[in-house]
């Protein structure tokens, strides 16, 4: 098994923490990872995205520069990077932030409205967790939703960690509607 993932979207919408969770979910199910965050200049609003690997075999290059798997959070990110997913692979895309479906007739599209999802399970800020859930419902060799659910402790800093509850919630909404 081997999957490059794509996570983009802007500063404060949890970009690099949903790659990290990935990876740590990953690492404690005995797989390979790598992952490479990429910041904007902006502390919030900025852009942000990273590259992920996940394989059960050693990684020979932690660059994913055609990703079998990519979610994008707001519209820029989705005319940016939808064409670098390979063809035959996953977009999700968070329909609550992008008004428009991603153009590719060749890839498999998956549109999650994200926002509304994590409104209902306590709060917007979790968009980025139901995204990983409907990701991992769609790609379940990455790791299971068991074990990203029980990174969160670890993965999630100390003054958000009272949002793990919400997070949980929002990652198995994302995983059901998927």
């Amino acid at each position: 098994m081997y999957e490059g993932l794509f996570f983009a979207g802007f500063g404060g919408q949890g970009i690099i923490l949903a790659g990290k969770i990935v990876c740590l979910a990953a690492m404690g199910e005995g797989k390979h990872v790598s992952h490479i965050p990429s910041y904007g200049a902006e502390m919030r609003g900025g852009t942000a995205n990273c590259s992920v690997v996940v394989s059960d075999d050693e990684i020979a290059s932690p660059l994913v520069p055609r990703p079998s798997a990519c979610i994008v959070m707001n519209k820029p990110s989705l005319l940016k990077f939808q064409s670098i997913v390979q063809v035959g692979g996953l977009l999700l895309w968070n329909e609550s932030l992008i008004d428009l479906a991603p153009s590719r007739t060749d890839i498999e599209t998956l549109a999650v409205k994200a926002n509304e999802i994590a409104e209902a399970a306590g709060s917007y800020k979790a968009a980025n967790m139901v995204m990983l859930g409907a990701l991992l419902k769609r790609k379940p060799d990455i790791a299971s939703l068991e074990a990203v659910i029980g990174v969160l402790g670890v993965a999630v800093s100390v003054r958000h960690r009272e949002l793990n509850d919400i997070n949980r919630k929002a990652l198995t909404g994302g995983y059901e509607r998927a």
